[in-house]
């Protein structure tokens, strides 16, 4: 499948033609709002059953999509069913190219950045009946991205990623803020010797972490749960489910 890139590219059919006639391999471009639905999926059993709301930021390369859910039932049988979703065509990409990062970045750099994601969180307001459970503090953020699993790394002193210690990760609002202050202040020669970001992603951290920062401003929360899943392990779960429903037949592990 092919997300925002292909959505926004000119040449996205084209690209996707070239794909097919030299892999064999057909590539289908997805809306944002199944984009979205799989992000939700993927992190399911990172949802804390005794919240009351959750919201779900998926931070890709050209777009974010922002899942808001509602927790259905009690007693063992709780479930979250989505109210609400958004897609701002604002990723860590298409972000860093409208705000290029000065020599030295300034703090008015990096508040401009979270002002431009904010205000489309703030234009939407599909949401609003769970400002109430997000204002008693009953909800918690779920954050699945290369830049919110980088901020983890970051929090933990990592001198290598690993998975094992960042996904599930549990980290407080503060702990988020620190983390993105550290990266701040170095220069992106300075990200790149970061052992969880790499010279791939110095110059591209700051917008994930603006984009995260500006949903915390939005919709605050003292709790985030990292996720290093989302769309992917969304659509192979999917099919597993629809695979179950048409017959498909299972092995029994022994």
């Amino acid at each position: 499948m092919a997300t925002q890139a292909c959505r926004s590219a000119d040449n996205g059919a084209e690209f996707l033609d070239r794909v097919g006639k030299g892999t064999g391999l057909t590539l289908r471009i997805i809306p944002p709002e199944e984009e979205a639905n799989l992000s939700v999926q993927g992190c399911l059993n990172l949802f804390d059953s005794a919240a009351r709301a959750i919201v779900v930021v998926d931070v890709g390369g050209g777009s974010t999509e922002v899942s808001w859910l509602r927790r259905v039932g009690d007693n063992g049988q709780a479930r979250f069913e989505t109210v609400s979703w958004m897609s701002a065509p604002l990723g860590v990409v298409t972000l860093a190219e409208r705000h290029p990062e000065p020599d030295p970045p300034t703090p008015e750099w990096y508040e401009a950045m979270v002002d431009d994601m904010k205000a489309r969180l703030d234009a939407h307001d599909g949401a609003r009946s769970l400002r109430p459970v997000f204002d008693d503090g009953h909800a918690h953020l779920v954050g699945t991205s290369g830049a919110i699993t980088s901020l983890a790394g970051v929090h933990l002193n990592l001198t290598r990623y690993d998975r094992n210690r960042v996904d599930g990760l549990w980290m407080t609002r503060d702990d988020c803020t620190r983390a993105a202050d550290r990266l701040r202040s170095l220069t992106p020669a300075g990200r790149a010797t970061e052992a969880c970001i790499g010279a791939e992603r110095a110059d591209l951290v700051l917008a994930g972490a603006a984009i995260l920062e500006a949903v915390q401003r939005a919709w605050p929360c003292a709790r985030v749960r990292v996720a290093d899943r989302g769309l992917r392990e969304g659509l192979l779960l999917t099919a597993m489910r629809e695979g179950r429903r048409t017959g498909g037949r299972r092995r029994r592990r022994r």
